[in-house]
């Protein structure tokens, strides 16, 4: 069998949003640039425009999951080209500079806050607390290539059932995650998220990250 990779482009125009990040960043300021794969073939154009307005562009490339590229210790700050606040905070709980959010298609821009990562970690805390209260559980499991591995596998999967032999643990397997589905199930009083972590972004209770309990 034969496996084509097609990348997902977007032609949304980026242009007008990172004109309006420069509103957040002064003159001669150096910048790394960073994106998801919708608008990486366009990331040159926001260099160039970058620098025709007296800012110092690196194109350090793809936001990947919740992996981020190389950020240059000397940069001053971070612009991310994309939408939602997943990717921007979490470049930010990773690198601790200044993220500029530039999102192509509403066309805001915004600077993520010490208050926008406040609520993600008030958010962890209140699940964490429901999943300790919780006696059945319920682990979600991608059959995507590669999504296994994303938040340690089988191996922390297995280390979480052990820790915690007071609770009673099913394990749900899904190729794509219709949130609605997961209300047929309603003996599980908490689910465990082992794939991409902005899974848990999209659900607003009774779910948590494996990567926050093991």
């Amino acid at each position: 069998m034969e496996i084509i990779h097609i990348d997902a482009k977007s032609e949304a125009d980026i242009m007008p949003a990172v004109r309006e990040s420069f509103r957040f960043t002064k003159k001669g300021s150096k910048v790394a640039i960073v994106s998801t794969i919708q608008h990486l073939h366009k990331l040159k154009e926001a260099k160039k425009l970058l620098e025709e307005n007296g800012i110092k562009p690196i194109v350090s490339g793809q936001v990947l999951g919740c992996r981020v590229p190389s950020i240059p210790k000397d940069a001053d700050k971070i612009l991310y080209i994309g939408s939602g606040k997943f990717h921007p905070i979490g470049i930010f709980l990773k690198t601790r500079k200044e993220v500029i959010a530039a999102n192509p298609f509403s066309g805001n821009v915004s600077k993520i806050t010490g208050k926008d990562v406040l609520a993600v970690e008030r958010r962890r805390k209140g699940a964490l607390a429901k999943f300790l209260s919780s006696s059945t559980i319920g682990i979600l499991m991608s059959t995507k290539p590669g999504q296994m591995n994303v938040q340690g596998g089988k191996k922390r999967i297995d280390e979480m059932i052990k820790k915690y032999k007071d609770k009673k643990f099913y394990k749900f397997a899904f190729d794509t995650l219709q949130k609605d589905e997961l209300g047929n199930f309603n003996f599980i009083e908490c689910w465990v998220n082992t794939a991409c972590p902005r899974i848990f972004e999209d659900f607003e209770k009774g779910m948590i990250n494996l990567s926050d309990i093991i």
